[in-house]
């Protein structure tokens, strides 16, 4: 009788064998000139190029930024000696940048000698938060200086102290530090807001606390999308004069509530029928994320939606950016981590809610999305 593991363990010898005779480098050379496996070697090491690379890449792209090329740019073509006055940078390696910043399609490079903006590096300069997220990458940078430390959790991290309220700072947050969080926060939300609002609808909804708004962002693209709904923003005592300032300087005021408190230090407010958690669960631990979750399930009425909305993890299928990006940044910060859909749905049906569904995201890159209801 043949055992039902014969298959299996027949398949795992096949390809232990097969990874190493490809991982053999007289069978790469000879790959790279057979007719029928040379393009695929060429793209298998362009591929694994990139992302030997990548440091490198994000590193000139922080150059460009810092030394405002891309901005100098939008007035017209412009050559190295003339980008390097007043920054300190020769112009026989202002002009390395700049061509490096062609080689990854930012600019083009002009028959003179000169560059141009490019329409992926003008479009750079347009996406709310984006130029604000590169800035500050420097953190996180020096975070990965050595991964198998942080992997580790060996290292104190700088992001750590650059997110201080994640850790659910109770009147000890400065005002700057506040501040920092509150203008980041509301640059980087513009596109997460506008792509939650094109994936989840709000019909129906009376009220809708955003626990965690920061600013205000997510808010007033509700209020602006839904004329007739009162809205709340529950965040910080040291973020929220921020967010009533912001709304109020929008024409907002009267429409969206700004409260200050904790959702780790008692329950949250009631009165609301959806609550929206916009980019706040991957912020921190399971046991934090569980009682929130079961926070806003009891501060729901029956019926009652509760919105998620942020980068997950792919889960079973490996994500890019949630598995990678994600990933990292949040275990630099020292708390939370990049969850996927189907485990934030479990832990969302573990607070009592039911009916969870997952809308497909128009950009996973910026956010994905989850919703879910109290029974009734």
């Amino acid at each position: 009788m043949v055992s039902q593991d014969l298959p299996a363990k027949c398949g795992v010898d096949f390809l232990r064998w097969f990874n190493r005779l490809i991982a053999r480098p007289d069978v790469q050379r000879i790959a790279a000139r057979l007719p029928f496996s040379r393009g695929m070697a060429r793209r298998d090491g362009a591929e694994i190029f990139d992302i030997v690379q990548g440091f490198v890449r994000s590193q000139v792209l922080g150059a460009l930024i810092e030394l405002r090329v891309l901005h100098r740019l939008m007035d017209g073509p412009l050559g190295a000696p003339a980008m390097a006055l007043g920054t300190g940078i020769s112009p026989d390696r202002m002009a390395i940048l700049m061509q490096a910043g062609a080689a990854m399609g930012l600019m083009k490079r002009l028959r003179d000698g000169r560059f141009r903006l490019s329409r992926k590096g003008a479009a750079l300069l347009g996406v709310p938060g984006l130029e604000a997220m590169i800035r500050h990458h420097h953190v996180f940078y020096k975070d990965m200086t050595d991964p198998v430390a942080l992997l580790r959790g060996d290292t104190e991290t700088g992001l750590a102290h650059f997110w201080p309220y994640v850790f659910g700072a109770r009147g000890d947050v400065q005002n700057e530090d506040a501040a920092r969080y509150s203008d980041l926060m509301a640059q980087s939300q513009e596109l997460v807001a506008q792509d939650t609002l094109r994936m989840v609808s709000l019909r129906g909804v009376r009220r809708l606390m955003d626990v965690g708004g920061g600013s205000g962002v997510f808010a007033a693209h509700v209020a602006r999308a839904y004329r007739n709904m009162a809205l709340t923003v529950f965040d910080l005592p040291e973020v929220v004069p921020e967010a009533g300032r912001r709304l109020g300087r929008e024409g907002l005021g009267e429409r969206i509530t700004c409260l200050g408190g904790s959702f780790r230090d008692g329950a949250l407010p009631q009165g609301a029928d959806a609550i929206s958690l916009i980019r706040v669960l991957y912020d921190h631990a399971d046991d934090t994320v569980s009682d929130l979750l079961a926070k806003a399930f009891a501060a729901l009425p029956a019926g009652g939606r509760l919105i998620v909305s942020e980068p997950m993890s792919g889960g079973a299928k490996p994500d890019p950016v949630g598995d990678v990006y994600f990933a990292f940044y949040t275990m630099a910060m020292g708390t939370g981590r990049a969850r996927s859909a189907a485990r934030i749905a479990e832990m969302c049906r573990a607070a009592g809610f039911v009916d969870v569904r997952s809308p497909t995201a128009p950009r996973p890159y910026v956010t994905s999305a989850l919703v879910c209801v109290k029974p009734a």
